[in-house]
Parts: C-alpha cells; sequence; structure tokens
C-alpha cells in the first residue's frame, strides 16, 4: 500500500507532483475547491483506493468528478461547505463501499445520485440541511447515518421510512434522527413517525382538486373573454360561439405591417425633402416686367349724326382717328391724352 500524506498544508490545489501509483491519499484540512485542475491530477491516480478531503472548501460537486477512480473503495468529503451535489458526481466508482457526506450544506439530494454506486454499504448523510430524502429505488446499504437534519415527517419522507423499515440496514443515532417538522410529531425519530397512507392520500387529494379549481377558473376565464370579444358579440336571439383566444401571430403582423409602412414614409421623406427644401428656397417675389410704350392704332368708322359738325367735311368723306394708348408713365396725372379731342378744339377755336 502507498499511503501520501498532504494533510494541514493549507494547500489550494491538489499537487501534481505526487506519485501516480499512490493507493491512500489523504488531503484533508486544506484549502482545496476541487477545480477542474484538481479533477485532472485525481484521474491520474487509478490505483487509489483511499481518497480524503474532508475539512476543505468544496462547495460543489460536478458531474464526473471522479470518474476514473475505477478501484476507490473509501471516500470521504465531510466536513466542507457542499451545497449541491450532481446526479452523476460519482460516476465510474463502481467499487466504492463507503461514502460520507457529513457535515456539509446540501439542501437535497436525488437517489439516483447513489444508484449507479452498486457496492455501496455506508452512507453518512448526517448533519447536513436535508428536509426529506425520496428513495426511487432499493439502496443496499448496511449502514446509513441521517441525524442532525431537519426532517419533515410528512408523505414525502414515507418512501424513506418504508425503505428503512423494509430493509436490514441499521441506521445509526437512531434516536437522535427525529422529525423537526410538524411540531405535532415531538420528537419522534423519523423511522417510526406515524405517517399514515390516508394523510398522503388527503394531501394528494388536496393537491389534485387545488390543481383541478385552479385549472376550471383559468379555462373559465379565457371563456369570458372569449364571449367578450367583439367578433363573438352578436344579436339577442343568436347564439354565442365560444372561439379560442387569439394568438399572437396577427400581433406579429401588425408589427411587420407598421414596421414597413414607417420605413417606406420615412425613405419618401428623406427623399422628397431636399427636393421640396431647394424649390421653397429659390421661390422669391419679383416685379412684373414693364414693356415699353406701344402705339396701337386703331381705325373705325364714327357716326355722323352724333358727332359734331365739322366745316370743310362732307358726308361721303370718311373720319379717321388715331387713338394712341400708352403706359402710365411715373410724374404723369392719369389723364389720356385724346389726339381727337385736340383737334376738334383747334378747329372749333
Amino acid at each position: 500500500q502507498v499511503i501520501c500524506e498532504e494533510s494541514g498544508k493549507n494547500l489550494s490545489n491538489i499537487p501534481d507532483n505526487l506519485f501516480q501509483n499512490v493507493t491512500k491519499l489523504s488531503l484533508k484540512n486544506n484549502k482545496i475547491t476541487l477545480k477542474d485542475s484538481d479533477k485532472e491530477i485525481l484521474q491520474r491516480f487509478i490505483n487509489l483506493t483511499e481518497l480524503y478531503l474532508n475539512e476543505n472548501m468544496i462547495t460543489l460537486l460536478y458531474n464526473n468528478s471522479f470518474c476514473n477512480l475505477t478501484k476507490l473503495v473509501i471516500l470521504d468529503i465531510s466536513n466542507n461547505r457542499i451545497s449541491t451535489v450532481h446526479k452523476a458526481a460519482f460516476a465510474g466508482l463502481n467499487q466504492l463501499s463507503e461514502l460520507n457526506l457529513s457535515y456539509n450544506k446540501i439542501t437535497q439530494i436525488d437517489s439516483d445520485v447513489f444508484t449507479s454506486l452498486k457496492s455501496l454499504t455506508v452512507l453518512n448523510l448526517q448533519y447536513n440541511v436535508l428536509k426529506s430524502f425520496n428513495i426511487k429505488s432499493p439502496l443496499k446499504l448496511i449502514r446509513i447515518v441521517l441525524a442532525g437534519n431537519p426532517w419533515t415527517c410528512s408523505c414525502e419522507l414515507r418512501d424513506l421510512q418504508i425503505g428503512l423499515t423494509a430493509s436490514n440496514v441499521t441506521m445509526e443515532n437512531e434516536d437522535n434522527t427525529t422529525c423537526t417538522f410538524p411540531n405535532t410529531r415531538g420528537k419522534l425519530p423519523i423511522k417510526i413517525a406515524a405517517i399514515q397512507p390516508a394523510d398522503c392520500e388527503t394531501e394528494n387529494t388536496s393537491l389534485e382538486n387545488s390543481v383541478t379549481s385552479t385549472s376550471a377558473i383559468r379555462l373559465k376565464s379565457s371563456a369570458l373573454l372569449t364571449a367578450l370579444t367583439p367578433n363573438n358579440i352578436t344579436g339577442s336571439n343568436e347564439t354565442h360561439a365560444e372561439l379560442p383566444l387569439p394568438g399572437k401571430s396577427w400581433t406579429f403582423l401588425v408589427g411587420v405591417l407598421g414596421f414597413v409602412l414607417s420605413t417606406t414614409l420615412l425613405i419618401f421623406t428623406a427623399i422628397k425633402c431636399p427636393t421640396w427644401y431647394q424649390y421653397l428656397i429659390s421661390y422669391s417675389h419679383r416685379r412684373l416686367e414693364e414693356n415699353d410704350p406701344e402705339m396701337f392704332e386703331q381705325e373705325f368708322s364714327a357716326d355722323m349724326s352724333s358727332s359734331p359738325t365739322v366745316s370743310n367735311l362732307t358726308d361721303e368723306d370718311p373720319i379717321v382717328i388715331f387713338e394712341k394708348i400708352h403706359a402710365l408713365v411715373p410724374g404723369e396725372d392719369g389723364f389720356i391724352e385724346d389726339k381727337y379731342i385736340d383737334s376738334y378744339v383747334t378747329e372749333e377755336n
């Protein structure tokens, strides 16, 4: 037997310079946390039969933490800070006979954790924070230690109670392995606490009824909401069809349409705004251009009966009058000079 003693050396990691043919390795009273590097080093010790990791700082046991130690018989990881044990934490330990998990902070543990340990005969779980321990399959234990846990003597503990009574397993400190809850059970040992099957059936029935009631209330609420939708409100003489509540596809469709429309509007605005802006900037009030005064001549035949008599003229002689039309020039009095009037006045004088 090759023994390696590395206890009380304030180690935070498992040394990697140890003999690989060691059979008994003691690493207790250190600061080992069992990190991935520690697990890799442990896999080298294929001949290891006893491993002591008690009084360290381990908080979690991951799957396959000791998978290569196929010859391991005794594993002591007590007095740590373990709160969680994964289901396959002890996978590969086919020869493991004694497992010590006492004085940790385990709140719950699945019995499947120990199912793969076919050779396990001693299990120590004392002084953890276990309230129940549901055994799904029988364990071939000879000795079990469960004292110092706050056991709740309810239906969840009935399987453990049946397993302890039916098997030949010896429970150490049986008098100290008592019910903490409920208070009516006093300090009765969990092995003999009165947990009646009828009580479990009542609890299960109450639980089922509560679940059924909750489901019924939810169904009624859904039906009421469906009946109050606008599509289901019809005339007083029509029947109200109960339709399933609308899904979320229409919400998604509306969101997509809104996104497309908003994106299109944004692009259109981004394209058109510069053009509109340039158009507004380029616009300015301009004064209309004034053309040069032009003379327009208009020839017409005057009615001699309505015009004054002019000397030296005959009825057959046409009278041609030229009218000058021109634009108003600034500084003028606004009157239009009529050449016809001027000539008429001259002749009259």
